[in-house]
């Protein structure tokens, strides 16, 4: 079972800016081939980081609202969430680059 989350026009708010935890978000299509290129390292690092930080993914073909709201135009993007607020935000990285991102935003 994948610890990544599946976020969603409709449940954004809720999962994502109302969150006890920091979220990292992948923003991505099924058609991008760099976005299932990192597919298996965000899938890692949620198992890695369950229960401290929220990691979930939004296809921007399905959602364009959310994102659109956060001015996502090149995928992969990946926003990370705190408090409601974006903390940060790139493109892809090395699966230490993102880890140390989020041990920096961890309670």
């Amino acid at each position: 079972m994948s610890n990544v989350a599946q976020f969603t026009d409709e449940n954004f708010e809720v999962e994502v800016l109302q969150s006890e935890l920091p979220v990292l978000v992948d923003f991505w299509a099924p058609w991008c081939g760099p976005c299932r290129q990192i597919g298996p390292v965000i899938d890692q690092l949620a198992a890695e980081n369950a229960g401290k930080v929220k990691i979930g993914k939004v296809n921007t073909d399905e959602n364009p609202d959310v994102s659109q709201r956060y001015q996502v135009f090149t995928i992969p993007t990946l926003v990370v969430f705190k408090g409601g607020e974006v903390v940060d935000r790139f493109g892809p990285q090395s699966k230490a680059a993102i880890q140390k991102t989020l041990d920096g935003v961890k309670g």
